[in-house]
Protein backbone atom coordinates (compact mmCIF):
# COMPACT_ATOMS: atom_id res chain seq x y z
CA UNK A 1 0.00 0.00 0.00
CA UNK A 2 1.16 3.39 -0.93
CA UNK A 3 0.06 7.07 -0.86
CA UNK A 4 -2.41 8.74 0.82
CA UNK A 5 -4.73 6.87 3.17
CA UNK A 6 -8.80 8.01 3.38
CA UNK A 7 -8.46 10.07 -0.08
CA UNK A 8 -7.87 6.46 -2.45
CA UNK A 9 -11.18 7.15 -3.99
CA UNK A 10 -12.16 4.27 -2.56
CA UNK A 11 -14.74 5.22 -0.14
CA UNK A 12 -18.73 5.67 -0.85
CA UNK A 13 -21.22 6.64 0.90
CA UNK A 14 -23.83 4.25 -0.88
CA UNK A 15 -26.85 6.84 0.31
CA UNK A 16 -26.63 5.42 4.09
CA UNK A 17 -26.31 8.39 6.40
CA UNK A 18 -22.28 9.04 6.73
CA UNK A 19 -21.39 10.00 10.37
CA UNK A 20 -18.24 11.82 8.66
CA UNK A 21 -19.26 12.70 5.22
CA UNK A 22 -22.58 15.34 4.78
CA UNK A 23 -21.81 14.25 0.88
CA UNK A 24 -19.12 13.63 -1.45
CA UNK A 25 -16.45 15.26 -0.43
CA UNK A 26 -17.94 17.23 2.31
CA UNK A 27 -16.35 16.53 5.79
CA UNK A 28 -19.06 16.86 8.76
CA UNK A 29 -17.50 20.42 11.00
CA UNK A 30 -16.76 18.50 13.71
CA UNK A 31 -14.69 15.84 11.79
CA UNK A 32 -11.99 17.66 10.18
CA UNK A 33 -9.30 17.66 11.88
CA UNK A 34 -9.39 13.87 11.83
CA UNK A 35 -9.84 13.69 8.60
CA UNK A 36 -7.15 15.98 8.20
CA UNK A 37 -5.02 13.55 9.62
CA UNK A 38 -6.20 10.53 8.05
CA UNK A 39 -5.59 12.28 4.66
CA UNK A 40 -1.70 12.91 5.98
CA UNK A 41 -1.45 9.42 7.08
CA UNK A 42 0.04 6.83 4.71
CA UNK A 43 -1.60 3.14 4.81
CA UNK A 44 1.79 1.78 6.16
CA UNK A 45 1.55 3.95 9.07
CA UNK A 46 -1.82 3.31 9.59
CA UNK A 47 -1.53 -0.41 9.62
CA UNK A 48 1.47 0.08 11.82
CA UNK A 49 -0.86 2.09 14.65
CA UNK A 50 -3.59 -0.69 14.62
CA UNK A 51 -1.65 -3.55 15.00
CA UNK A 52 -0.26 -1.74 18.00
CA UNK A 53 -3.61 -1.27 19.36
CA UNK A 54 -3.78 -5.00 19.03
CA UNK A 55 -0.83 -5.75 20.46
CA UNK A 56 -1.81 -3.55 23.23
CA UNK A 57 -5.02 -5.28 23.84
CA UNK A 58 -3.94 -8.79 23.64
CA UNK A 59 -1.10 -7.34 26.38
CA UNK A 60 -3.86 -6.38 28.67
CA UNK A 61 -5.95 -8.94 27.91
CA UNK A 62 -8.94 -7.52 26.25
CA UNK A 63 -10.53 -10.13 25.28
CA UNK A 64 -14.34 -11.74 25.31
CA UNK A 65 -14.82 -15.56 24.64
CA UNK A 66 -17.28 -16.59 21.69
CA UNK A 67 -19.58 -19.54 23.34
CA UNK A 68 -21.55 -20.85 20.17
CA UNK A 69 -18.26 -21.81 18.12
CA UNK A 70 -16.84 -25.04 18.89
CA UNK A 71 -13.30 -24.25 20.58
CA UNK A 72 -14.78 -21.42 22.46
CA UNK A 73 -11.42 -19.49 22.24
CA UNK A 74 -10.56 -16.06 23.84
CA UNK A 75 -10.75 -13.56 21.44
CA UNK A 76 -8.75 -9.85 21.23
CA UNK A 77 -11.72 -7.43 21.44
CA UNK A 78 -11.95 -6.34 17.53
CA UNK A 79 -11.03 -2.59 17.73
CA UNK A 80 -11.27 0.08 14.56
CA UNK A 81 -8.82 3.16 15.47
CA UNK A 82 -11.32 5.50 13.46
CA UNK A 83 -13.44 7.43 16.16
CA UNK A 84 -16.78 8.21 16.28
CA UNK A 85 -16.85 11.83 17.21
CA UNK A 86 -20.50 13.52 18.54
CA UNK A 87 -20.76 17.67 18.76
CA UNK A 88 -22.23 18.99 22.09
CA UNK A 89 -25.39 20.15 20.70
CA UNK A 90 -25.77 16.50 19.93
CA UNK A 91 -24.63 14.97 22.99
CA UNK A 92 -27.06 17.01 25.13
CA UNK A 93 -30.07 15.99 23.24
CA UNK A 94 -29.06 11.89 23.62
CA UNK A 95 -28.08 13.01 27.30
CA UNK A 96 -31.70 14.39 27.67
CA UNK A 97 -33.48 11.85 26.58
CA UNK A 98 -31.66 9.05 28.30
CA UNK A 99 -31.97 10.42 31.61
CA UNK A 100 -35.90 10.76 30.90
CA UNK A 101 -35.82 7.09 29.86
CA UNK A 102 -33.88 5.93 32.39
CA UNK A 103 -36.16 7.86 35.30
CA UNK A 104 -39.85 6.13 33.88
CA UNK A 105 -37.97 2.48 33.63
CA UNK A 106 -37.44 3.06 37.24
CA UNK A 107 -40.71 4.37 38.02
CA UNK A 108 -42.28 1.49 35.96
CA UNK A 109 -40.06 -1.40 37.89
CA UNK A 110 -41.28 0.20 41.31
CA UNK A 111 -44.53 0.34 40.27
CA UNK A 112 -45.20 -3.75 38.65
CA UNK A 113 -43.57 -4.81 41.81
CA UNK A 114 -45.77 -2.70 44.22
CA UNK A 115 -49.31 -1.17 43.18
CA UNK A 116 -49.04 -2.08 39.66
CA UNK A 117 -51.12 1.30 38.58
CA UNK A 118 -49.79 1.28 34.67
CA UNK A 119 -51.16 -2.24 34.64
CA UNK A 120 -54.32 -1.55 36.40
CA UNK A 121 -54.97 1.61 33.70
CA UNK A 122 -54.59 -0.63 31.26
CA UNK A 123 -51.33 1.35 29.74
CA UNK A 124 -49.72 -1.84 29.20
CA UNK A 125 -51.12 -5.07 29.08
CA UNK A 126 -50.87 -6.88 32.04
CA UNK A 127 -50.35 -10.58 30.88
CA UNK A 128 -47.73 -8.74 28.39
CA UNK A 129 -45.89 -8.07 31.98
CA UNK A 130 -46.46 -10.84 33.91
CA UNK A 131 -45.98 -13.32 30.80
CA UNK A 132 -42.48 -11.55 30.40
CA UNK A 133 -39.81 -14.24 31.11
CA UNK A 134 -37.97 -11.88 34.03
CA UNK A 135 -40.66 -10.95 35.85
CA UNK A 136 -39.80 -12.10 38.84
CA UNK A 137 -43.36 -12.50 41.46
CA UNK A 138 -40.22 -12.47 44.11
CA UNK A 139 -39.94 -9.27 44.22
CA UNK A 140 -43.00 -7.94 44.78
CA UNK A 141 -43.58 -5.53 47.66
CA UNK A 142 -39.55 -5.71 48.25
CA UNK A 143 -38.55 -2.11 48.95
CA UNK A 144 -35.09 -1.27 47.48
CA UNK A 145 -32.57 1.88 48.42
CA UNK A 146 -34.10 4.98 46.89
CA UNK A 147 -36.64 3.17 44.55
CA UNK A 148 -33.90 2.66 42.33
CA UNK A 149 -33.84 -0.71 40.42
CA UNK A 150 -31.88 -0.42 37.53
CA UNK A 151 -28.45 1.42 38.92
CA UNK A 152 -26.53 0.65 35.49
CA UNK A 153 -28.21 0.79 32.42
CA UNK A 154 -27.01 0.37 28.62
CA UNK A 155 -29.21 2.20 26.27
CA UNK A 156 -28.58 0.90 22.50
CA UNK A 157 -29.25 3.95 20.06
CA UNK A 158 -28.96 3.75 16.11
CA UNK A 159 -29.45 6.58 13.73
CA UNK A 160 -31.79 6.13 10.50
CA UNK A 161 -31.00 7.65 6.71
CA UNK A 162 -32.02 11.17 7.75
CA UNK A 163 -29.31 10.82 11.05
CA UNK A 164 -32.14 10.40 13.39
CA UNK A 165 -31.58 8.97 16.82
CA UNK A 166 -33.66 6.15 18.08
CA UNK A 167 -33.66 3.43 20.83
CA UNK A 168 -33.23 0.14 19.56
CA UNK A 169 -33.52 -1.47 22.75
CA UNK A 170 -32.39 -1.17 26.81
CA UNK A 171 -29.88 -3.16 28.56
CA UNK A 172 -31.03 -3.31 32.32
CA UNK A 173 -29.91 -6.68 33.81
CA UNK A 174 -25.74 -6.24 33.73
CA UNK A 175 -25.21 -4.52 30.35
CA UNK A 176 -21.79 -5.08 29.14
CA UNK A 177 -19.00 -3.54 27.54
CA UNK A 178 -17.64 -0.35 29.41
CA UNK A 179 -14.37 -2.03 30.23
CA UNK A 180 -13.89 -1.60 25.85
CA UNK A 181 -15.07 1.54 26.30
CA UNK A 182 -12.47 2.73 28.53
CA UNK A 183 -9.56 0.41 26.97
CA UNK A 184 -10.75 1.81 23.62
CA UNK A 185 -10.01 5.65 25.38
CA UNK A 186 -6.69 4.39 26.74
CA UNK A 187 -5.85 3.01 23.24
CA UNK A 188 -6.65 5.77 21.43
CA UNK A 189 -4.53 8.26 23.79
CA UNK A 190 -1.30 6.20 23.20
CA UNK A 191 -1.70 5.78 19.60
CA UNK A 192 -3.12 9.62 18.57
CA UNK A 193 -2.12 11.92 21.21
CA UNK A 194 -1.56 14.60 18.85
CA UNK A 195 -5.12 14.47 17.62
CA UNK A 196 -6.48 14.47 21.08
CA UNK A 197 -4.57 17.81 21.74
CA UNK A 198 -6.31 18.93 18.73
CA UNK A 199 -9.79 18.24 19.92
CA UNK A 200 -11.67 18.91 22.81
CA UNK A 201 -12.54 15.81 23.90
CA UNK A 202 -14.88 15.33 26.96
CA UNK A 203 -13.55 12.25 29.52
CA UNK A 204 -14.92 8.96 30.01
CA UNK A 205 -11.68 7.60 32.47
CA UNK A 206 -14.01 8.70 35.91
CA UNK A 207 -16.56 6.14 35.07
CA UNK A 208 -15.71 3.61 37.79
CA UNK A 209 -15.25 5.98 40.40
CA UNK A 210 -18.96 7.16 39.28
CA UNK A 211 -20.09 3.84 39.13
CA UNK A 212 -18.25 3.32 43.05
CA UNK A 213 -19.80 6.58 43.83
CA UNK A 214 -23.60 5.32 42.56
CA UNK A 215 -23.07 2.22 44.51
CA UNK A 216 -22.12 3.38 47.89
CA UNK A 217 -25.05 5.58 47.04
CA UNK A 218 -27.39 2.56 47.23
CA UNK A 219 -26.16 1.22 50.39
CA UNK A 220 -29.33 -0.11 52.99
CA UNK A 221 -27.87 1.64 55.71
CA UNK A 222 -26.42 5.08 55.39
CA UNK A 223 -22.61 5.07 55.93
CA UNK A 224 -19.45 6.29 55.01
CA UNK A 225 -17.38 3.57 53.86
CA UNK A 226 -19.87 1.35 52.74
CA UNK A 227 -18.54 -2.43 51.90
CA UNK A 228 -19.05 -2.50 47.84
CA UNK A 229 -18.14 -6.51 45.68
CA UNK A 230 -18.13 -7.44 42.41
CA UNK A 231 -19.92 -11.06 41.95
CA UNK A 232 -18.89 -12.96 39.08
CA UNK A 233 -20.00 -16.11 37.23
CA UNK A 234 -16.08 -16.87 37.72
CA UNK A 235 -13.22 -16.60 35.21
CA UNK A 236 -14.89 -18.89 32.45
CA UNK A 237 -17.75 -16.17 31.61
CA UNK A 238 -17.31 -14.65 28.69
CA UNK A 239 -17.18 -10.77 30.34
CA UNK A 240 -14.89 -12.16 33.00
CA UNK A 241 -11.94 -9.30 32.22
CA UNK A 242 -14.53 -6.70 32.35
CA UNK A 243 -15.51 -8.04 35.88
CA UNK A 244 -11.77 -8.00 37.11
CA UNK A 245 -11.26 -4.91 35.54
CA UNK A 246 -14.21 -2.91 36.81
CA UNK A 247 -13.55 -4.38 40.09
CA UNK A 248 -9.64 -3.42 39.84
CA UNK A 249 -10.68 0.09 38.66
CA UNK A 250 -13.12 0.88 41.88
CA UNK A 251 -10.72 -1.07 44.48
CA UNK A 252 -13.31 -3.20 45.23
CA UNK A 253 -13.64 -7.00 45.68
CA UNK A 254 -14.21 -9.42 43.12
CA UNK A 255 -15.97 -12.18 44.31
CA UNK A 256 -17.62 -15.59 43.49
CA UNK A 257 -20.98 -17.36 44.87
CA UNK A 258 -18.75 -19.10 47.47
CA UNK A 259 -16.63 -16.15 48.65
CA UNK A 260 -20.07 -14.73 49.95
CA UNK A 261 -22.02 -16.50 53.33
CA UNK A 262 -25.14 -15.42 54.68
CA UNK A 263 -25.81 -15.50 58.56
CA UNK A 264 -28.64 -13.99 60.44
CA UNK A 265 -30.03 -12.74 57.04
CA UNK A 266 -27.04 -10.64 56.61
CA UNK A 267 -24.32 -11.57 53.68
CA UNK A 268 -20.80 -11.98 54.96
CA UNK A 269 -17.37 -11.61 51.71
CA UNK A 270 -14.55 -14.67 53.77
CA UNK A 271 -11.46 -13.01 54.21
CA UNK A 272 -8.15 -14.47 55.74
CA UNK A 273 -8.95 -11.88 59.07
CA UNK A 274 -12.47 -13.80 59.13
CA UNK A 275 -15.82 -12.52 57.89
CA UNK A 276 -16.69 -9.37 56.46
CA UNK A 277 -20.24 -7.43 56.44
CA UNK A 278 -21.09 -6.98 52.88
CA UNK A 279 -23.97 -3.85 52.06
CA UNK A 280 -23.90 -3.68 48.06
CA UNK A 281 -23.52 -6.31 45.66
CA UNK A 282 -22.57 -5.35 41.79
CA UNK A 283 -23.68 -8.58 40.51
CA UNK A 284 -22.90 -10.03 36.97
CA UNK A 285 -24.84 -13.44 37.89
CA UNK A 286 -28.09 -13.51 36.24
CA UNK A 287 -31.70 -13.62 38.54
CA UNK A 288 -32.11 -17.54 37.96
CA UNK A 289 -28.51 -18.02 39.24
CA UNK A 290 -28.30 -15.90 42.31
CA UNK A 291 -29.58 -18.25 44.96
CA UNK A 292 -30.26 -21.81 44.51
CA UNK A 293 -32.65 -21.70 47.96
CA UNK A 294 -34.86 -18.84 45.58
CA UNK A 295 -34.58 -20.11 42.08
CA UNK A 296 -32.37 -22.92 39.98
CA UNK A 297 -31.41 -25.20 42.93
CA UNK A 298 -28.59 -26.13 40.75
CA UNK A 299 -27.01 -23.06 40.42
CA UNK A 300 -23.26 -22.88 41.78
CA UNK A 301 -22.84 -19.45 41.15
CA UNK A 302 -24.91 -17.85 43.36
CA UNK A 303 -25.34 -17.18 47.38
CA UNK A 304 -27.55 -19.33 48.97
CA UNK A 305 -30.01 -17.61 51.42
CA UNK A 306 -29.13 -14.28 49.31
CA UNK A 307 -32.73 -13.35 49.05
CA UNK A 308 -33.46 -13.50 52.61
CA UNK A 309 -30.97 -11.42 53.22
CA UNK A 310 -32.49 -8.55 50.49
CA UNK A 311 -35.74 -9.32 51.53
CA UNK A 312 -34.80 -7.98 54.76
CA UNK A 313 -33.10 -4.97 53.43
CA UNK A 314 -29.58 -5.77 54.92
CA UNK A 315 -28.09 -5.80 50.96
CA UNK A 316 -28.05 -4.05 47.76
CA UNK A 317 -28.23 -5.81 44.43
CA UNK A 318 -27.20 -4.14 41.38
CA UNK A 319 -29.64 -3.92 39.15
CA UNK A 320 -32.30 -5.37 41.09
CA UNK A 321 -33.59 -8.74 40.90
CA UNK A 322 -36.39 -8.62 38.07
CA UNK A 323 -34.80 -5.37 36.60
CA UNK A 324 -35.17 -8.00 33.13
CA UNK A 325 -38.99 -7.33 32.49
CA UNK A 326 -37.76 -3.85 31.51
CA UNK A 327 -36.11 -4.98 28.99
CA UNK A 328 -37.97 -7.42 27.77
CA UNK A 329 -38.21 -6.30 23.99
CA UNK A 330 -42.13 -6.76 24.10
CA UNK A 331 -42.05 -4.45 26.82
CA UNK A 332 -39.91 -2.27 25.57
CA UNK A 333 -42.43 -0.87 22.99
CA UNK A 334 -44.22 0.48 25.62
CA UNK A 335 -41.44 2.44 27.12
CA UNK A 336 -42.54 5.76 25.26
CA UNK A 337 -46.00 4.87 27.70
CA UNK A 338 -44.17 4.77 30.24
CA UNK A 339 -42.73 8.56 29.64
CA UNK A 340 -46.32 9.82 29.22
CA UNK A 341 -47.59 8.11 32.28
CA UNK A 342 -44.83 8.53 34.56
CA UNK A 343 -43.51 11.83 33.82
CA UNK A 344 -46.14 13.26 31.67
CA UNK A 345 -44.12 14.45 28.97
CA UNK A 346 -43.36 13.08 25.49
CA UNK A 347 -40.15 10.88 25.06
CA UNK A 348 -37.22 13.08 24.05
CA UNK A 349 -35.87 10.12 21.77
CA UNK A 350 -38.47 7.93 20.05
CA UNK A 351 -37.92 3.97 19.86
CA UNK A 352 -37.95 2.22 16.45
CA UNK A 353 -41.13 1.27 15.12
CA UNK A 354 -41.98 -2.23 16.74
CA UNK A 355 -44.35 -5.19 16.10
CA UNK A 356 -45.77 -7.43 18.75
CA UNK A 357 -46.04 -10.92 18.14
CA UNK A 358 -48.81 -11.39 20.48
CA UNK A 359 -51.00 -8.78 19.13
CA UNK A 360 -53.27 -10.47 16.40
CA UNK A 361 -52.89 -7.85 13.74
CA UNK A 362 -49.21 -7.31 14.08
CA UNK A 363 -48.58 -10.84 14.39
CA UNK A 364 -50.17 -10.61 10.94
CA UNK A 365 -48.13 -7.93 8.99
CA UNK A 366 -44.74 -10.13 10.49
CA UNK A 367 -45.56 -12.81 8.76
CA UNK A 368 -46.75 -11.37 6.04
CA UNK A 369 -43.84 -8.92 5.53
CA UNK A 370 -40.90 -11.10 6.90
CA UNK A 371 -38.92 -10.63 3.60
CA UNK A 372 -38.77 -6.91 4.88
CA UNK A 373 -38.57 -7.11 8.87
CA UNK A 374 -36.05 -7.82 11.14
CA UNK A 375 -37.40 -10.38 13.83
CA UNK A 376 -36.00 -10.54 17.10
CA UNK A 377 -36.70 -13.25 20.32
CA UNK A 378 -38.10 -11.32 23.07
CA UNK A 379 -35.13 -12.36 25.72
CA UNK A 380 -32.17 -12.83 23.02
CA UNK A 381 -29.12 -10.74 23.32
CA UNK A 382 -25.89 -10.80 21.85
CA UNK A 383 -27.27 -10.67 18.21
CA UNK A 384 -28.79 -14.28 18.94
CA UNK A 385 -32.26 -15.72 18.00
CA UNK A 386 -32.67 -13.24 15.08
CA UNK A 387 -34.20 -12.97 11.68
CA UNK A 388 -33.26 -10.51 9.20
CA UNK A 389 -35.35 -10.63 6.75
CA UNK A 390 -34.05 -9.30 3.21
CA UNK A 391 -30.50 -11.33 4.16
CA UNK A 392 -32.85 -14.64 4.98
CA UNK A 393 -33.48 -17.42 2.74
CA UNK A 394 -36.41 -18.50 2.15
CA UNK A 395 -35.81 -21.53 4.39
CA UNK A 396 -34.88 -19.35 7.48
CA UNK A 397 -37.91 -17.10 6.97
CA UNK A 398 -40.14 -20.25 6.93
CA UNK A 399 -38.53 -21.28 9.86
CA UNK A 400 -39.23 -18.21 12.09
CA UNK A 401 -42.62 -18.27 10.87
CA UNK A 402 -43.11 -21.47 12.57
CA UNK A 403 -41.70 -20.04 15.73
CA UNK A 404 -43.44 -16.72 15.55
CA UNK A 405 -46.78 -19.02 14.79
CA UNK A 406 -46.22 -21.44 18.19
CA UNK A 407 -44.55 -18.54 20.59
CA UNK A 408 -45.96 -15.57 19.36
CA UNK A 409 -45.22 -13.79 22.96
CA UNK A 410 -41.75 -14.08 22.62
CA UNK A 411 -41.10 -12.52 19.44
CA UNK A 412 -41.36 -8.88 17.66
CA UNK A 413 -40.17 -7.46 14.98
CA UNK A 414 -39.09 -3.94 13.66
CA UNK A 415 -37.82 -2.28 9.66
CA UNK A 416 -34.74 -3.03 8.37
CA UNK A 417 -32.89 0.56 9.35
CA UNK A 418 -30.67 1.43 7.39
CA UNK A 419 -28.14 1.94 10.28
CA UNK A 420 -25.77 4.83 9.42
CA UNK A 421 -22.56 3.98 8.88
CA UNK A 422 -18.65 5.22 9.86
CA UNK A 423 -15.67 5.20 7.97
CA UNK A 424 -13.96 1.51 9.68
CA UNK A 425 -10.54 0.07 8.37
CA UNK A 426 -11.00 -3.38 6.57
CA UNK A 427 -8.94 -5.28 4.41
CA UNK A 428 -6.71 -2.20 4.41
CA UNK A 429 -9.39 0.70 3.19
CA UNK A 430 -11.37 2.57 4.48
CA UNK A 431 -15.25 1.51 4.61
CA UNK A 432 -18.64 2.71 5.53
CA UNK A 433 -19.49 0.49 8.31
CA UNK A 434 -22.58 0.37 10.30
CA UNK A 435 -22.76 1.53 13.60
CA UNK A 436 -25.01 1.80 16.84
CA UNK A 437 -23.63 3.45 20.45
CA UNK A 438 -24.32 1.67 23.66
CA UNK A 439 -24.05 5.11 26.34
CA UNK A 440 -23.69 4.00 30.06
CA UNK A 441 -26.33 5.31 32.42
CA UNK A 442 -25.50 5.46 36.49
CA UNK A 443 -28.18 6.17 38.85
CA UNK A 444 -27.65 5.94 42.42
CA UNK A 445 -27.79 9.83 44.46
CA UNK A 446 -28.45 10.74 41.15
CA UNK A 447 -28.36 10.20 37.60
CA UNK A 448 -24.82 10.14 35.59
CA UNK A 449 -24.25 9.69 31.93
CA UNK A 450 -20.13 9.60 30.88
CA UNK A 451 -20.33 11.35 27.66
CA UNK A 452 -19.43 9.00 24.76
CA UNK A 453 -20.07 5.30 25.43
CA UNK A 454 -19.46 2.15 23.08
CA UNK A 455 -19.54 2.71 19.70
CA UNK A 456 -20.04 -0.94 18.07
CA UNK A 457 -19.11 -1.40 14.24
CA UNK A 458 -20.38 -4.32 12.17
CA UNK A 459 -16.75 -5.44 10.37
CA UNK A 460 -17.98 -7.90 8.01
CA UNK A 461 -19.15 -5.94 4.64
CA UNK A 462 -22.51 -5.29 4.37
CA UNK A 463 -23.50 -6.85 7.83
CA UNK A 464 -26.37 -4.90 10.09
CA UNK A 465 -24.72 -7.18 13.57
CA UNK A 466 -22.32 -5.05 15.48
CA UNK A 467 -22.53 -7.70 18.41
CA UNK A 468 -18.90 -8.93 18.62
CA UNK A 469 -20.19 -12.14 18.93
CA UNK A 470 -21.46 -12.09 15.45
CA UNK A 471 -18.14 -10.67 14.23
CA UNK A 472 -18.43 -7.16 15.08
CA UNK A 473 -16.07 -4.87 16.61
CA UNK A 474 -15.96 -1.35 18.34
CA UNK A 475 -15.06 2.00 18.25
CA UNK A 476 -14.05 4.61 20.33
CA UNK A 477 -16.57 7.35 20.99
CA UNK A 478 -15.49 11.12 21.54
CA UNK A 479 -17.77 13.99 22.54
CA UNK A 480 -16.81 17.39 21.93
CA UNK A 481 -16.57 20.08 24.74
CA UNK A 482 -17.92 22.22 22.06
Amino acid sequence: MSGRFILNGSYHLDGFFDEMFAAKDEVRPHYRALHQQLAEMTPEVFDERRRAADASFLYQGVTFTVYAEEEGVERVFPFDLVPRIIPESEWSHIERGLRQRVTALNLFLHDVYHSQRILAERVIPADLVFGARHFRREMIGIDVPRDIYAHVVGTDLVRDAQGTYYVLEDNVRSPSGVSYMLENRQAMKRIFSRLFARHGVRPVDHYPQELLAALRAVAPVPAADPCVVLLTPGTYNSAYFEHSFLARQMGIEIVEGRDLVVHDDRVFMRTTQGLQAVDVIYRRVDDDFIDPLAFRSDSMLGVAGLMNAYRAGNVTLANAIGTGVADDKAVYAYVPEMIRFYLSEEPILQNVPTYLGCHDEDRAYMLDHLDELVVKCANESGGYGMLIGPHASGAERQEFAQRIRAQPRNYIAQPTLALSRHPTYVDGLLEGCHVDLRPYILCGERVTIVPGGLTRVALRRGSLVVNSSQGGGSKDTWVLTA
